[in-house]
């Protein structure tokens, strides 16, 4: 049976393929012609339209002669491309996982995301970014590709052909933590949120301290929806993360962003809110 096209996993697979034959300079046409098959094939395998079985995927890094460990890498994902439920513990999965997350934002048409301690990637300034980074223990080097990476994917939200609509939960604590910056750049931070605001395809709604237990008390979670595929839910904690693509869980944490959403401040009063934090901020920062 062949593997469902849309999953994380698949569009992971995808990136990687697409990825791993950009590296090595060949066109698609061409790693068509050396693989002898036809390039519209090779195009929907790269795009995640279609899925290639093992042997496939062996045959197409077998050509490009990867380095072993990125062709280890990709020859796992094709392994597991089956498995609908994608976890990962420690940082070793991040990388591949990572990659799904990327295709899944580029593919949504919809992206909801919870964010009650810290505000949402998508919104992030690079030194808010930087900053979070660095208090991981991450190397120089490893946070400014990390904050390269962060701004990059930004414009699935940013873009000007068919952005991707997000709709931002913020918690309280979110807006006004920090996060160890100086009082100037969370000042930025804040001035950003409501730039971004601005947008007619972002949203954001922030939920008060005083809103009392709700499910989004459990933690952060990300929804993505899609126009040819079935929504997937994903999480992420410091070293760990998780793919939810369950019909089930889907309608549990549908059901939760509703209740979420019926608790926050509206989108206006959300802005006005932030717009006066960012004011009392500046005063305190001139005294």
């Amino acid at each position: 049976m062949a593997a469902t096209a849309g999953t994380p996993r698949a569009r992971a697979l995808a990136a990687a393929l697409r990825d791993a034959r950009k590296a090595t300079g060949l066109g698609l046409r061409e790693l068509a012609r050396i693989l002898s098959m036809s390039h519209a094939l090779l195009s929907l395998w790269e795009t995640g339209k279609r899925v290639p079985n093992m042997e496939q995927v062996a045959t197409i890094v077998g050509a490009l002669r990867i380095v072993p460990e990125k062709r280890e890498q990709i020859l796992e994902l094709a392994r597991k491309v089956d498995e609908p439920n994608w976890l990962t513990v420690g940082v070793p999965g991040i990388p591949a996982q990572l990659a799904g997350v990327i295709e899944c934002e580029r593919a949504s048409v919809d992206i909801t995301e919870w964010a009650p301690m810290v505000l949402p990637g998508f919104l992030q300034t690079p030194d808010y970014a930087r900053n979070i980074a660095s208090s991981n223990g991450m190397p120089e080097y490893d946070i400014e590709s990390r904050v390269m990476v962060r701004a990059h994917r930004r414009d699935a939200i940013a873009r000007r052909r068919d952005p991707v609509r997000f709709s931002a939960l913020i918690g309280e604590a979110a807006v006004r933590d920090p996060v160890g910056l100086p009082a100037e750049l969370m000042v930025d931070q804040l001035n950003y949120l409501i730039e971004m605001s601005e947008r007619t395809n972002i949203h954001i709604s922030v939920v008060p301290f005083n809103s009392g237990w709700h499910p989004g008390t459990a933690g952060p979670f990300i929804l993505y929806q899609f126009q040819d595929s079935s929504p997937v839910v994903y999480f992420e904690h410091y070293s760990s993360g998780a793919f939810i693509p369950d019909d089930d869980e889907i309608h549990a944490y549908q059901k939760a962003i509703r209740l979420i959403k019926n608790i926050a401040m509206q989108p206006s009063e959300s802005v006005k809110f932030i717009a006066n934090l960012t004011e009392e901020m500046e005063h305190v920062n001139d005294e």
